[in-house]
């Protein structure tokens, strides 16, 4: 990049943070996409002022003919957006060439749950028996991320300062900024007690002033990267296909189950709209209907 592109960028991300309050998930997805957009208008020989819809429009397609999800294009679309919004407030540009671009209809999706049993299969394939350090590690956070529904983002950005031990309250910091309060439960309390009190030490080694709550090996703060794979390799172990978001919603599938209200999951999984968690029940709903189908002598099962 040159000295301007790098600029334009690093103020565009000045003002993700600032003005739009983003995740830092988000931030990383966005400004990606700015400096590929940027890239790609240079090789054209396009200027960012003047660039028009069918220059955009060639941009979200220029992928060497590979088949692009929904998802993707609408994710695309979504953060191409965020960057012209930018750069008409900051007069860059008057006009927004995605006014006409419409974002592609996605089918709704329901979240994926595992049951009781397969929660404890995946916790159980993480030997702890001979005292790994990091398995130890990984049977706290992945039982935390249970225990309180949080995303590995929010997992990774823990400190040590956000657990009130005394009364088993953290605070976690969600997207867009948002902070709230969850309680901790019995089991994922007392391993964070034995993770703070004799693993984390010996795992910081000589970096005392590390802030994280997990660490790794050298005492640094754990990536999404690193706690994705090692929940994987656990659930390979253990036979049960999830990934490490499946936690968080098992927790609030488990949660309805258990007669929860609606509100109350909403605050806790810390959704800005109450919609995004309505899919939980949807998800419950379409669930018992195949056990329905399946097991119910009027029924059938679904084979489709």
């Amino acid at each position: 990049m040159n000295t301007n592109t790098e600029t334009l960028i690093l103020d565009y991300i000045d003002y993700l943070v600032v003005a739009r309050r983003v995740s830092r998930a988000t931030i990383d997805v966005y400004s990606h996409e700015a400096v590929n957009y940027l890239e790609y208008l240079r090789k054209i020989s396009k200027d960012v002022k003047s660039s028009s819809t069918d220059d955009v429009l060639a941009f979200l397609t220029s992928h060497e003919g590979q088949q692009l999800h929904k998802r993707t294009i609408s994710k695309k679309i979504s953060a191409s957006r965020s960057f012209h919004r930018y750069l008409i407030e900051m007069n860059v540009r008057k006009d927004d060439p995605l006014e006409s671009i419409d974002v592609p209809t996605i089918e709704q999706t329901y979240f994926k749950s595992v049951s009781y049993d397969d929660i404890e299969a995946i916790f159980a394939a993480i030997d702890t028996t001979e005292g790994d350090l990091l398995k130890i590690r990984d049977r706290c956070l992945f039982e935390l991320i249970y225990s309180c529904g949080l995303r590995v983002s929010e997992l990774i950005s823990l400190k040590v300062t956000d657990y009130n031990r005394r009364e088993r309250v953290l605070t976690v910091i969600g997207k867009g900024n948002m902070q709230r309060t969850l309680f901790v439960g019995d089991i994922a309390h007392e391993m964070l007690g034995h993770y703070r009190d004799e693993i984390r030490p010996r795992l910081l080694g000589s970096n005392r002033g590390e802030p994280a709550l997990f660490v790794g090996r050298r005492g640094k703060a754990l990536t999404r990267q690193l706690v994705h794979k090692r929940f994987k390799y656990y659930c390979a172990l253990a036979g049960v296909n999830a990934t490490v978001h499946t936690l968080r919603h098992s927790f609030a599938s488990h949660l309805l189950r258990g007669g929860a209200d609606l509100r109350s999951v909403q605050k806790l999984l810390g959704h800005k709209d109450i919609k995004t968690t309505q899919i939980y029940i949807h998800s419950e709903t379409e669930d018992k209907y195949q056990r329905y189908r399946t097991y119910h002598p009027d029924g059938e099962s679904d084979k489709v």
